[in-house]
């Protein structure tokens, strides 16, 4: 059974830079990752995005291409695995932790939880029957199936309009319909909203129910606009929000809110649990970005080698 002084469950941006932070202090580290649903594995989240202005040092790259360097960056040092494996089972042990996989067991002396979060799923009749069938969660994944065609993001967020902005570069229309009375992108991507002919917002709207035979065809509306219920639509791109991976850490016993979000110390990256941290979209803090993640990971980094140097000290 192979140790690690650090072990990372979840290999996002996140993740990435608590090993990267961790083999820089001499910590033997261990990154875990595996898909969940549609989301993606090493790399995180970020692979999806099509465009990020907002990380320093660099003015516009790819999501894929800032994970890369991420990835990259922590590989670089000698004393960091990333494997894809996705942890099951976590117990408390005298000298640490034991994490196990479907493929094998590793002991860990502390436990750095990026688990971040999956896709929030329509709950209305047809949004199961035409997944993976007019129905996606990543633009920049599907996008290109509906070029020339009638799409539909669900959602008012920053990444909802993102999506909406590249979906343009593809279809002929894309609405952005949101129950709110008005989408809360960034200021930035709200202009670029405005002013893309090609993008329609429908506010004060919910969807009821998506039609189709083999395909996504149509959606009703629970209210009229422009007086029909009912619009055409070629595909259907969900960007509702999160729901938080926290369930393995809850196992052992780790502090979440009403939310399920991870409580950690703020200053430190702690859990209430001795040995384990928690960083990136699981934890409860308020802003929640890659640059937030990443610098609290590297915070957990240090907390943890900390705790473990006062330990064996």
């Amino acid at each position: 059974m192979k140790s690690y002084d650090l072990i990372i469950l979840g290999a996002g941006g996140s993740g990435l830079a608590g090993a990267m932070y961790g083999a820089r202090l001499g910590l033997k580290s261990l990154v875990l990752g595996k898909s969940h649903g549609t989301e993606s594995s090493i790399g995180g989240v970020i692979t999806t995005t099509n465009i990020v202005e907002n990380y320093p040092g660099f003015i516009k790259l790819t999501g894929y291409e800032l994970s890369k360097k991420l990835e990259e960056h922590a590989k670089s040092y000698g004393l960091v695995k990333i494997k894809e494996e996705k942890a099951e089972k976590i117990k408390k042990t005298k000298s640490g932790f034991l994490v196990k996989t479907k493929k094998t067991e590793y002991n860990g002396k502390t436990i750095l939880f990026t688990t971040g979060t999956r896709w929030k799923k329509l709950d209305v009749p047809g949004s199961k029957e035409f997944e993976n069938r007019g129905i996606s969660y990543c633009a920049l994944c599907d996008g290109p199936l509906f070029r020339n065609k009638i799409v539909a993001v669900i959602g008012g967020s920053d990444s909802a309009a993102k999506d909406a902005l590249l979906l343009t570069e593809h279809a002929k229309k894309v609405y952005m319909i949101y129950r709110g009375s008005q989408i809360h992108p960034e200021p930035i991507n709200f202009e670029r909203i405005k002013k893309n002919k090609k993008i329609e917002v429908i506010n004060n709207t919910n969807i009821k129910e998506i039609k189709g035979k083999d395909v996504v065809q149509s959606v009703i509306f629970d209210k009229p606009y422009k007086g029909k219920k009912e619009i055409k639509l070629d595909g259907i791109f969900v960007a509702i929000g999160h729901i938080v991976i926290s369930e393995l850490a809850e196992t052992i016993g780790v502090k979440l809110n009403k939310e399920k979000e991870i409580v950690i110390n703020h200053m430190t990256s702690e859990t209430n649990i001795p040995g384990v941290f928690a960083a990136g979209d699981v934890t409860d803090k308020q802003f929640k970005q890659l640059i937030t993640g990443v610098a609290d990971a590297c915070t957990a980094a240090y907390s943890a080698y900390e705790y473990i140097t006062k330990k064996e000290s």
